[in-house]
């Protein structure tokens, strides 16, 4: 089974937008689409419900931010749960909020009861008006020591802090990263997806294309042709089946997800 685990829609988002997300959609058995919000929670969650509960292969993360968002588990079920909605998703560092203070551990202490995994998404984190201190998986050590049974995935391997990210997930049992890349990008990909092979964390990763970044049928063909980047030289390769471990990795049995 492929799982797209990394797929954005913005809320509210036309029609056009729709239709081009689900047709790259296509070419994977499932995917989660992260909710791109602009205005409160519920009014996000509300439009991305709108959209994926129309196509049982797609599962929606509500956009929460818990300095703008109620964290209260009642509020917190209204905006997800109640809407058909699977997970959520935090951008902590376009939202300028530490992932670990108080008000934000009471947003995972809710999710926890309701189950709910999280996504912490990083690729904002270029944006000039983010804070990237708040990007680092160092600081998600805390939240997964808390709550040991909550799945957390941390987004894009956690960029531009891989190294972070994989001492995340040889540590916490219930921490994942999802394999987002940039197919044009070869140096990047090859340095993470070795480090990761190194640290024996290849079961760990979880695959996604970061869609509109990228198409998953791109990346999946550039990831099957990982060793032939290499070429005729002497940098360590990593086998072809760990890498078809990742692409065919069953995300949703992972995250404790079911489909409609």
């Amino acid at each position: 089974m492929i799982v797209d685990c990394h797929t954005h829609i913005n809320c509210p988002s036309s029609e056009i937008d729709t239709a081009e997300h689900f047709d790259a959609c296509g070419k994977v058995d499932a995917g989660i689409v992260l909710a791109v919000g602009r205005g409160n929670g519920l009014e996000a969650s509300r439009e991305l419900s709108g959209y994926v509960n129309k196509h049982p292969k797609l599962v929606g993360f509500a956009s929460l931010n818990p300095h703008r968002d109620p964290v209260g588990v009642d509020d917190v079920k209204a905006v997800t749960v109640d809407l058909g909605l699977k997970g959520i998703v935090l951008y902590c560092s376009c939202g300028k909020f530490h992932p670990a203070d108080s008000r934000a551990m009471r947003l995972y202490e809710s999710a926890a009861q309701l189950k709910l995994p999280l996504f912490f998404h990083n690729v904002s984190t270029y944006n000039s008006d983010s804070v990237l201190q708040y990007a680092q998986p160092f600081l998600l050590d805390e939240i997964a020591g808390r709550f040991p049974a909550l799945k957390i995935v941390i987004g894009a391997m956690g960029l531009p802090f891989p190294d972070q990210t994989i001492c995340m997930l040889s540590k916490h049992e219930n921490v994942y990263a999802d394999l987002s890349i940039s197919p044009q990008k070869k140096w990047e990909v090859y340095n993470i997806v070795v480090g990761a092979h190194e640290a024996d964390v290849m079961d760990k990763l979880l695959f996604g294309s970061g869609y509109p970044i990228a198409k998953p049928d791109n990346c999946i063909e550039t990831l099957l042709g990982f060793n032939m980047m290499l070429g005729d030289t002497n940098l360590p390769g990593v086998p072809r089946e760990e890498i078809r471990g990742v692409i065919e990795r069953d995300t949703l049995a992972l995250l404790g997800i079911t489909l409609p």
